[in-house]
């Protein structure tokens, strides 16, 4: 049953943090909404591993962990730039 609530967690948290990141990045993701989901999962884990490095706080986990919401959005729009950095948005040709 335990995991049933952390897959749930996952989904929703990385629902929200993925879509917020979308919203406070300007410019156009043709991402559908298992992309936004995720893209707000491994936000998640990205903040969490920011958290660690800034905080140092181990509390147990270690430097890879899932973190809150507010570092979840903050660790999405990280991830969110990178994709784009590495073209991770299709090109038209004209």
């Amino acid at each position: 049953m335990d995991w049933f609530w952390l897959i749930l967690y996952l989904l929703v948290f990385g629902a929200i943090a993925g879509y917020l990141a979308r919203l406070l990045v300007p410019g156009p993701d043709p991402m559908g909404f298992f992309a936004t989901v995720l893209l707000g999962i491994v936000g998640s884990f990205i903040g969490g591993f920011l958290g660690y490095l800034i905080f140092n706080e181990d509390l147990g986990q270690g430097a890879i962990q899932p973190s809150g919401i507010i570092g979840s959005i903050i660790g999405a729009i990280i991830a969110l730039l990178i994709w784009r950095a590495i073209g991770g948005r299709r090109r038209t040709v004209p």
